[in-house]
């Protein structure tokens, strides 16, 4: 019979099933390399977003590219369709500092 308490061997469980759960969410969510996010000249992000991604996702990547400014934030300010089927999404973002 096993030293190991009841309650220690049903915290593993938990531990593995939260883990799990956290990798199934990581590998369903879109890759960063998918999304095309560059700076425009008025000092606004443009993210290209492809088809399976969401507007958190286009977020994320809008954060991304606004840390490298300085900024700690970004608020989405246009959403447009484009007729581009690789990247059928366009958002536009302005970075904040809050």
């Amino acid at each position: 019979m096993s030293s190991r308490s009841p309650c220690f061997t049903m915290k593993i469980y938990q531990s593995i099933l939260a883990l799990s759960a956290g990798i199934l969410l990581l590998a369903c969510s879109t890759p960063p390399s998918e999304f095309g996010v560059y700076r425009q000249s008025d000092g606004t992000v443009g993210v290209h977003a492809p088809k399976s991604a969401k507007d958190s996702e286009a977020q994320a990547a809008a954060v991304e590219e606004c840390k490298k400014l300085g900024k700690r934030n970004a608020t989405i300010v246009e959403t447009r369709k484009t007729v581009n089927d690789r990247f059928p999404m366009t958002y536009i973002f302005v970075c904040n500092t809050y």
